[in-house]
């Protein structure tokens, strides 16, 4: 009897051990292929070491197997100003951008900014989750030292680790993202100096069984990104998160100067809610289109993509019987603009007309993390008359209304006309029509 329960722990200890795979001998590069760039790798002591070179894109070391749903870990050490990163469920294929990579990547930033542990979309979608996220754990990345990672990636969950702190977490149903190659990077070089700085890797194994087993348990204090546009996750749900557009219809909004929904002037097309290009006009073709319902204390998001010279904004404590007449409703204004070719940055007072600014009223810095190409995402959070913007999870304002500084700030301003502007207890959100064409997707918001 003894030894069958000795027999029963000892088979029950083996299906519990994870099972790991090394994914680098340790000697040579049998089950890895380069990619894209022609910066150097080599082997040395079980040691990967890839060198960065001029004139060279990204340069990848790829495995020749493809991996879905797996745990991984690994040691790296990087030089300080070589930026470098994990590809993982990445492809490349003559169909996009002729082979370039392309996929998740486990972020490697040794910069003040902090990044490491973030995910990125390499060719993609660009910055899926920044440390800005979880400015928590940007102190986990151990500079001039052996640091140790983990991605889990178990069905539409991807999450990471770094030195044992967890890093980010999203939530992707993407089907291209599903499976793919696992590659190291060597990023290009901007600067001569740079050329010849190393980023090194070992101790790289994978685990393909067992996964739910042997996953880290959820933290609860990072949050999760949901990747999926226009839609509200069960994390997002549980924090009291709902989609201010469906994505698909006009319900819950109007026009700003109308009953019902402009019949011009705006678009919607595959998930994506646009400002049709009127040349500049501003609220001269479908206006501004404003919510239904009015709001008080708030936090809203909305993603948006400018073409070049744009001009658009988010408006908030808005009125829209304060002007009847030609240009935009009257509100507080998250500013979006392209401010290299939009004559508006220059204008208004020491920078407040520009992407991230309340609106001639208080400047963004000049230093905002702004994606020209990509989406990037306003935030503004509303607390009783505490306000603050953010871009790309980046604060950009903060002010505080119905105060006396507040009013002499006002008064100074093109809204010195308008009777207790930005004092409403509660207003519409509006989107507007500038003329030019912009790209809104994501629009979410939870009450306080």
């Amino acid at each position: 009897m003894t030894l069958l329960f000795l027999n029963s722990m000892l088979s029950i200890t083996a299906i519990a051990q994870p099972k790991w795979e090394n994914l680098f001998n340790g000697k040579d590069f049998t089950g890895w292929t380069k990619l894209n760039g022609t910066a150097e790798y080599s082997i040395k002591d079980g040691v990967i070491t890839g060198m960065s070179k001029a004139k060279t894109p990204n340069t990848f070391l790829a495995t020749e197997k493809n991996y879905g749903d797996f745990i991984l870990e690994l040691d790296y050490r990087v030089d300080d100003g070589l930026n470098s990163g994990i590809q993982f469920r990445s492809a490349s294929n003559a169909a996009f951008k002729n082979g370039r990579v392309h996929g998740y990547q486990y972020e490697i930033d040794p910069s003040s900014r902090g990044w490491s542990g973030g995910i990125y979309d390499e060719a993609r979608r660009g910055w899926l989750y920044t440390m800005e996220k979880n400015p928590a754990a940007k102190p986990a990345y151990k500079k001039n030292e052996w640091n140790h990672i983990r991605v889990e990636a178990i069905g539409n969950t991807v999450r990471t680790w770094l030195n044992g702190i967890s890093c980010s977490s999203i939530l992707d149903n993407m089907p291209e993202a599903a499976s793919g190659f696992i590659a190291l990077q060597v990023h290009e070089i901007y600067k001569n100096e740079d050329e010849g700085k190393t980023v090194q890797w070992k101790n790289i194994k994978i685990m393909t069984t067992g996964l739910e087993k042997n996953r880290m348990a959820f933290d609860a204090k990072v949050t999760q990104v949901n990747c999926n546009d226009n839609s509200i996750s069960a994390a997002e749900a549980k924090l009291g998160w709902k989609l201010l557009w469906d994505g698909k219809t006009t319900e819950g909004w109007r026009g700003a100067k109308l009953a019902t929904f402009p019949q011009n002037g705006w678009k919607i097309d595959s998930g994506l809610l646009k400002v049709v290009n009127a040349n500049g006009a501003e609220s001269a073709n479908g206006g501004d289109i404003v919510t239904i319902k009015k709001y008080k204390n708030f936090e809203l998001t909305v993603d948006f993509k400018i073409t070049d010279g744009a001009n658009s904004g988010i408006k908030y404590f808005v009125d829209t019987d304060l002007n009847q007449g030609e240009g935009s409703s009257i509100g507080c204004e998250f500013q979006i603009l392209d401010d290299k070719l939009h004559p508006d940055a220059k204008l208004g007072v020491a920078g407040n007309r520009t992407l991230g600014s309340l609106y001639d009223l208080i400047p963004a810095p000049a230093d905002k993390f702004f994606r020209k190409s990509d989406f990037n995402t306003a935030r503004i959070v509303v607390k009783g008359n505490k306000v603050t913007h953010y871009l790309n999870d980046k604060i950009t304002v903060e002010y505080e209304r119905n105060t006396q500084m507040w009013r002499a700030l006002v008064n100074y301003s093109k809204y010195a006309k308008y009777p207790n502007f930005g004092n409403l207890t509660e207003g519409n959100i509006l989107l507007q029509d500038h003329g030019n064409e912009v790209l809104f997707k994501n629009i979410k918001i939870r009450e306080f």
